[in-house]
């Protein structure tokens, strides 16, 4: 649809939808009134939802998923967005579906001017197919850790989460073209200073939004660094007797938040945690009981300002 199209449908949209959620007009009167059927109306109401032009939200006392988002506030200090999933739900559908309302919540944090840092991972993939559009000017989409590994340069996977998210805000995408573990710690430090990396690494230091999941170990739907093929039978040892519970962007930590002395983060190619926390506003993205344990030490480690969580693992992180 050319954007002159796009337009006229937006401003259609817009009208059907003030007059149907303001107005409290039927689909049939707003058909009579806009000279169309009453399924042209369903699909431009349906139309104004997915676009961001309508933000449904649901306010009662009796909301459960909302009353346990106050409790996951009032314990841990951090804005909580519940998604009601049934028990029953498997945990690919349950992936999908609180990935489905993280990208519907993204867009209210989305401005222009801003640095955006996206990890890559098997939880921002599902984020990044249900995105909002919302144009903005001067934004800018960094990729937080490098995807490299002895199998595969990364590219495929982590460039198409990027694309996603560029596209959906309108914002420039920029890589970070380097191993998600190094082989020795000497060799990052060395890249690390070349002006082409240091330019990545100053979007780092200030980024403005980081948006991200938890790598799990044991997680039913696997954690891309941990499936991929990014680690080493040694660097699983390492985790084990580290007794890590968890990583974010390739930085792994214990359930008490520590990561400094974990060896292997001195090989990620990941910002250190530090630099994450240095972000005023960073969104994570959890689905699934198992996955407490891992967002339990993101929150010892203080990375998480917003959290987006099913109604499960939000009563588990409780317990």
């Amino acid at each position: 649809m050319s954007d002159a199209g796009q337009g006229i449908r937006s401003q259609q949209a817009l009208r059907a939808a003030h007059l149907y959620y303001m107005q409290d007009l039927t689909m049939e009167a707003i058909a009579d009134e806009l000279g169309m059927s009453r399924s042209s109306v369903s699909r431009l109401l349906k139309y104004a939802r997915e676009t961001g032009l309508v933000d449904i939200q649901i306010r009662s006392p009796l909301d459960q998923a909302a009353a346990l988002s106050r409790r996951l506030r009032q314990r841990f200090g951090v804005h909580a967005h519940v998604v009601p999933v049934p028990d029953h739900t498997s945990d690919v559908e349950r992936l999908e579906r609180v990935a489905l309302s993280a990208a519907r919540i993204l867009t209210q944090y989305i401005e222009s001017n801003m640095i955006i840092g996206i990890s890559w991972g098997s939880t921002m993939s599902a984020v990044s197919r249900f995105l909002v559009p919302k144009t903005t000017y001067g934004s800018t989409i960094v990729q937080m850790n490098g995807a490299a590994n002895t199998r595969t340069t990364g590219i495929v996977y982590a460039s198409e989460i990027l694309r996603r998210f560029g596209e959906a805000y309108g914002a420039v995408v920029q890589q970070f073209p380097v191993p998600a573990f190094f082989d020795d710690p000497a060799t990052k430090e060395a890249l690390f200073r070349e002006r082409s990396i240091r330019r990545v690494l100053d979007l780092h230091e200030r980024m403005d939004l980081v948006v991200f999941g938890v790598g799990a170990p044991q997680a039913p739907v696997p954690s891309h660094v941990y499936s991929g093929g990014y680690l080493d039978p040694e660097d699983r040892d390492e985790l084990a007797r580290e007794h890590v519970v968890g990583d974010v962007a390739t930085v792994f930590f214990r359930a008490d938040g520590s990561w400094r002395d974990i060896g292997v983060n001195a090989r990620a190619g990941g910002p250190d945690l530090d630099t994450i926390k240095r972000a005023p506003r960073r969104v994570c993205v959890v689905a699934g009981r198992s996955k407490v344990a891992s967002l339990q030490g993101a929150l010892a480690a203080d990375l998480v300002t917003d959290l987006i969580i099913d109604e499960s693992a939000g009563q588990g992180l409780l317990e």
